[in-house]
């Protein structure tokens, strides 16, 4: 553990409830009122929903505002170095003396009641975001929508939901209208709600909560569309046609990201030139993200090395599909996950693409699938596997066995963390 007084702060913190996560507001509710509501005194907020998609999708949105000279604070979790990636105040990530003492007087305020780590850094958040000047605020779920602590906000200024798919089926349920259902809890009354792609049952879900709340919805296929043409993104909806530059963020997932993206400016009023900022300046760590220094790219000599932290089936998909989108060459991945996730049904996808798999376990992390299991899931996809005890090493191995090789470390954002951190 680092030695920082926030890290500190944050270790007492994760004490305070048996579980990780336990979905409720009631904590959360109970928390604000003491520390005098921060949620109601915000800039207004744009809150965005999801299971894959909603951090990138955010990160766009970001990138338009600041173009037009926008302050815009941004919440964003889990975080994949420093707690401090979670809070963006004006553009900046929190400074240590403030988290530090935002989080002191939350911890304070809540006198040692059960809460969750997510939900008293949540109210952290708030906090902070209460006493900085903004022009907007990027809210990201947590998990779900319905209970996520973040869903405190009565009356966003717009909503967003990208596309929803199986994921933490032990919180949300295990069919695609069920953790729908759980994402459309954010929709709120006299509101616009920016619906990214959907299969049928969630998008049937989702227009018929939005129809009982009163949020009115601009749906993908429906009030807008967004494709890539002769190198260009084009983006179309009611009130006529962008041609825009392709998003800087790689893979085909990211132009339905960016459409939801351009969808919220547009609703907003704002200018073309927002919109291709949005696209050419956003940035997001980890998600077919290109290493090009650090000790883990020296070691991989020739061979290019790329970071993803992507973790369901969904993501294998849209992984898959970055990929096969590069330069043609010979494919390894470095792969390790969590034994909350589908294994099998994130690498399968990968088998198509990839020539083998090396698993890995994440060090420091409880709920890490070890090596071997992470192994068989891939020989079970499909995959040529073997194991080695870290990501280093794994490098090393396939920089020699397949010098000039592309190296792709993915399976887990807790993995693509450490990785940038051992990377520096």
């Amino acid at each position: 553990m680092s030695d920082t007084k926030s890290d500190i702060i944050l270790d007492r913190l994760m004490k305070l409830h048996p579980k990780a996560i336990d979905l409720t507001l009631d904590r959360v509710t109970r928390l604000l009122g003491l520390l005098g509501n921060p949620q109601q005194a915000l800039p207004p907020v744009i809150h965005v929903a999801g299971t894959n998609g909603k951090g990138s999708t955010l990160a766009m949105i970001r990138a338009g505002l600041e173009a037009t000279g926008s302050r815009v604070h941004a919440y964003t979790s889990p975080h994949l170095a420093r707690f401090h990636e979670r809070i963006r105040l004006a553009g900046e990530l929190i400074g240590e003396t403030l988290l530090a003492e935002t989080l002191k007087e939350c911890e304070t305020a809540n006198g040692g009641a059960p809460i969750t780590y997510f939900e008293i850094t949540t109210c952290a958040a708030f906090l902070a975001f209460s006493r900085v000047e903004a022009d907007h605020i990027l809210l990201e779920v947590g998990l779900g929508g319905h209970l996520d602590a973040t869903n405190v906000i009565d009356d966003p200024a717009m909503t967003v939901i990208t596309p929803v798919s199986i994921d933490h089926q032990r919180f949300l349920g295990n069919t695609i209208a069920r953790i729908a259902a759980e994402k459309a809890g954010i929709l709120k009354r006299n509101t616009f709600a920016v619906i990214g792609p959907q299969e049928e049952a969630a998008e049937q879900v989702i227009t018929a909560q939005a129809a009982r709340v009163g949020a009115t919805c601009k749906i993908h296929g429906r009030h807008w569309h967004v494709w890539e043409e002769c190198g260009r993104l084009l983006f179309q909806d009611e009130t006529g046609l962008w041609d825009l530059p392709p998003p800087a963020l790689i893979g085909a997932h990211q132009v339905q990201n960016a459409g939801a993206a351009i969808a919220v400016l547009r609703l907003m009023g704002l200018p073309e030139e927002a919109a291709a900022a949005a696209l050419t300046n956003a940035q997001w760590p980890a998600r077919m993200q290109r290493l090009r220094d650090g000790p883990l790219v020296a070691a991989a000599g020739a061979a290019e090395l790329w970071l993803d932290g992507g973790h369901n089936p969904a993501a294998g998909v849209a992984v898959a599909e970055a990929l096969g989108r590069l330069p043609a060459r010979p494919l390894h991945l470095i792969c390790g996950m969590l034994n909350t996730k589908d294994a099998r049904g994130y690498m399968k996808p990968l088998a198509g693409v990839a020539d083998s798999l090396t698993a890995v376990p994440i060090r420091g992390e409880t709920a890490t699938l070890d090596a071997a299991e992470t192994c068989a899931a891939a020989r079970c996809a499909g995959l040529k596997a073997r194991e080695a005890d870290s990501v280093f090493a794994a490098v090393v191995e396939i920089a020699a066995r397949a010098p000039g090789t592309r190296i792709l470390i993915c399976g887990s954002l807790a993995l693509a963390g450490r990785v940038l951190e051992q990377n520096g």
